[in-house]
């Protein structure tokens, strides 16, 4: 199906509104995927806040030009689907946990911080914890010191508890 100049202008204008809030762009060539492990990847890249659309080539380069993300424009070639996210992480994760679990998706390349990332550069970022995971274990280690004071104050209260009864 062919677009008409103004649902281009429309694509490119969407796709650059997204790039324009986005710190990462992840690209991986989908061919041969089902429609219904499709749906299963979008259904995730929802959960996760990441806009995932398949895109033809020469719009995304428009949309992509004039950004920090203009870099990537060389390795736009083939059928790829986009993966755009203002987490850091989160459109690498979605993309390579599903190519993790179907071979027919080959992650392709990226851009973060202006700089563009081969695969191995996308499944390093992947691999990074999720802002809400670092915060998690923040927490935790927060929690310790604390946690162990009063595992300690209860120890001692129960101690003279038993030399008050004796």
């Amino acid at each position: 199906m062919s677009l008409n100049l103004d649902d281009k202008k429309a694509v490119v204008a969407e796709v650059s509104a997204q790039v324009a809030t986005a710190q990462t762009i992840v690209v991986a060539e989908y061919a041969g995927i089902a429609v219904g492990n499709l749906t299963v990847l979008r259904a995730k890249a929802r959960e996760s806040g990441v806009y995932l659309r398949v895109l033809k080539n020469t719009l995304a380069r428009r949309a992509v030009a004039d950004t920090p993300f203009a870099g990537l424009a060389d390795q736009l070639t083939g059928p790829l689907i986009y993966s755009i996210s203002a987490d850091p992480v989160a459109a690498a994760k979605v993309l390579a946990d599903f190519a993790k679990t179907n071979d027919k998706l080959v992650l392709k390349a990226g851009s973060y911080a202006g700089k563009v990332l081969d695969k191995a550069g996308v499944q390093a970022l992947a691999s990074i914890p999720s802002r809400e995971e670092l915060l998690a274990r923040l927490l935790g280690v927060m929690q310790a010191p604390v946690s162990g004071f009063a595992v300690l104050l209860a120890a001692l209260a129960k101690k003279r508890e038993e030399e008050a009864a004796a």
